[in-house]
């Protein structure tokens, strides 16, 4: 990093989660602005051009990925890392595609934020898990994965999973089970 603080971006609608680590990344030598929805988010990206960005995939009832897309396509440059605590294979791919460089679980701390902003290789040494995902697992992954393959429309989602939206926004609401 150079003589300037660089600015960084943090769009989460939990503002105490915002605020925690506003303070942590303040004092790790960043310029934090904080947003709590998308459109306040893109709307400081345009006025301060940030370095980094953290970015919530569940903004209320926004996609995060809307605006991981929109950031890239304002700058290429800009280092974006998505935190969610619905973590899913589908998204996880979705926010790398759009341009992401990580993609990391809630709660994340600072230095997990940092590390991530400051690894901008892949690592092909990480270990690969030698169990199956469970059956409650891969269900939800599948949820996941027909809900991008329909622009997050749940009730389309619901159609081609020959499911009550009813029953897929319940299921969609809850967290995702452990691997």
């Amino acid at each position: 990093m150079s003589d300037q603080v660089p600015a960084l971006l943090l769009v989460d609608d939990d503002q105490t989660y915002c605020s925690v680590l506003k303070s942590a990344l303040d004092k790790r030598g960043f310029k934090v602005t904080t947003a709590y929805d998308v459109k306040s988010g893109l709307a400081f990206a345009e006025e301060i051009e940030p370095e980094y960005a953290v970015i919530d995939l569940r903004i209320g009832h926004e996609s995060g990925l809307e605006l991981v897309q929109k950031l890239i396509s304002l700058d290429s440059n800009t280092q974006i890392i998505m935190l969610t605590g619905f973590a899913s294979i589908a998204t996880a791919v979705e926010a790398i595609k759009l341009g992401a460089i990580h993609y990391l679980t809630k709660p994340a701390d600072p230095d997990e934020i940092l590390a991530a902003l400051r690894k901008n290789q892949g690592d092909s040494s990480v270990t690969i898990n030698e169990n199956p995902l469970s059956v409650k697992r891969l269900e939800w992954e599948h949820l996941q994965k027909v809900l991008m393959e329909h622009d997050g429309n749940i009730s389309a989602a619901a159609r081609a999973l020959n499911m009550h939206r009813r029953t897929l926004q319940r299921k969609l609401d809850k967290h995702p089970v452990k691997v």
